[in-house]
């Protein structure tokens, strides 16, 4: 019975990742504890996959009927509406906030607003155009990485996984920057066991997509998790560590500016790597 309910438990964090980071219709009613919130961060790589799979088979559907062109924008579409805009919203709030230029407790309270500002559009249309133009780039090229011999449409659905296991390292490597409780403070407590976990399924979720996605050798499939794992890394501290001494420490919104950031650097570097 013990063992039971630990899988159980084990299962509802599973359940709550999906939840909170897609839109996905997973009809389960779940008591969302801080011990919940604390475990489903073990999940969110798996949940990235799971995007990055729905990504992946939709990239290979829309070029067999449409032109790059129109197939990037659907593509992008599709994107964000697994996420149900959550990361765009805070990458948004986050940017009215730092961009503002004001004193740092100034700065919490315009990210607190629900309303978008000036700052906060302009970077999310940016954005959007930077993510849109490397899209159009992959599916135009379509073509295999010379040094691994993996496609760039494979290295697309990776992307998802390794932004948000860092959201699950950002969480626990920099404080949290409000006083007040907020929707991030439901995950502190969080701790480097759970990063370290997290880790393991963001790399054993990547080894399977590139050893089931392709017919390579041995040695083409196992750099490319450590390369992931190694630009995630970096973009992200230097990311999160800018954010955090503009604000103190990082908030809810800043994770899903994180997500947002590093899913862009590193399309960006699949891009590089994968067209010619």
């Amino acid at each position: 019975m013990h063992t039971a309910r630990i899988v159980l438990d084990w299962l509802r964090a599973c359940i709550a990742a999906f939840q909170f980071l897609t839109r996905l219709p997973i009809p389960v009613q779940i008591t969302y504890t801080d011990l919940v919130f604390r475990r489903s961060v073990v999940f969110y790589p798996l949940a990235g996959g799971v995007i990055g799979l729905l990504l992946l088979l939709a990239s290979e559907g829309l070029s067999l009927f449409l032109p790059p062109l129109p197939a990037a924008v659907l593509l992008l579409g599709l994107w964000v509406v697994l996420t149900g805009g959550l990361h765009l919203d805070g990458l948004m709030d986050t940017a009215d906030g730092i961009l503002s230029h004001r004193p740092r407790e100034q700065m919490l309270e315009i990210m607190k607003d629900s309303r978008v500002g000036a700052m906060g559009v302009i970077v999310a249309v940016l954005h959007l155009l930077l993510k849109f133009a490397l899209l159009y780039t992959l599916l135009e090229s379509n073509r295999w990485d010379g040094a691994t011999g993996i496609r760039g449409y494979l290295l697309l659905a990776i992307v998802p996984v390794w932004s948000r296991w860092f959201m699950t390292a950002a969480i626990q490597g920099w404080p949290y920057a409000r006083k007040e409780s907020g929707l991030g403070s439901f995950f502190q407590g969080v701790t480097k066991w759970h990063v370290a976990i997290s880790l393991v399924v963001a790399l054993f979720t990547t080894t399977l997509f590139v050893y089931f996605g392709d017919t390579v050798s041995d040695a083409a499939v196992w750099p490319v998790p450590l390369y992931f794992a190694c630009a995630t890394w970096l973009a992200g501290w230097l990311f999160a560590t800018y954010i955090s001494r503009k604000l103190g420490g990082l908030t809810g919104d800043t994770y899903g500016a994180l997500n947002e950031l590093l899913e862009a650097i590193l399309l960006l570097g699949v891009v590089i790597c994968a067209t010619p």
